[in-house]
């Protein structure tokens, strides 16, 4: 299977992934992301949604971008935006994303903080498929991670957690599926 992982920013789950599995696209949505650096030997490309008329045009090219490139399935690392219907369309029950939290609590942007801000004893690490909502779709696998005393010591808790949890589901989705 083709793996092609969606960044926008330093790409240290990319990282995760690459150490375990092929990848053979990366793609950001931001032409500065450090995630378009890592894999030198992986085709990488850019482009901004504001580039395009509407946000459909955009999702189009992502589309035509991972037939291009024969893509079987997207990892979602990090990339900060919400996948449309031409994508998900593209790619039916092949695109993945990975959450800071134990979904469906603490969706969207900055979960980690709002967890720690919300003193929850425990929050996590979800993998999902990506549906047309926010962080709803059906739910891989998920870990607990138990709150920290600090919102850093909690974010490399949770990182480490993804670096380990998300290759290793990645690997299981694609040898299922080859």
């Amino acid at each position: 299977m083709r793996l092609a992982v969606f960044a926008s920013g330093q790409g240290t789950n990319l990282e995760a992934i690459a150490a375990r599995l092929p990848v053979s696209l990366v793609f950001s949505d931001r032409a500065q992301a450090r995630a378009l650096t890592i894999l030198e030997s992986v085709p990488s490309r850019t482009f901004k949604p504001m580039d395009f008329t509407s946000r459909e045009d955009y999702e189009e090219a992502l589309a035509a971008l991972v037939e291009e490139f024969a893509i079987d399935i997207v990892a979602l690392a990090g990339y900060m935006r919400v996948v449309g219907r031409p994508l998900l369309q593209a790619l039916p029950g092949r695109i993945v994303n990975i959450h800071p939290s134990l979904l469906p609590a603490f969706p969207g942007r900055d979960a980690i903080t709002q967890a720690f801000e919300a003193k929850v004893a425990e929050t996590g690490v979800t993998i999902h498929y990506v549906d047309e909502g926010i962080d709803t779709g059906p739910i891989i696998a998920q870990e607990k991670v138990p709150m920290q005393d600090s919102l850093d010591a909690l974010e490399n808790a949770i990182h480490s957690v993804e670096h380990r949890l998300y290759p290793e589901v990645l690997a299981q989705i694609m040898e299922e599926n080859t």
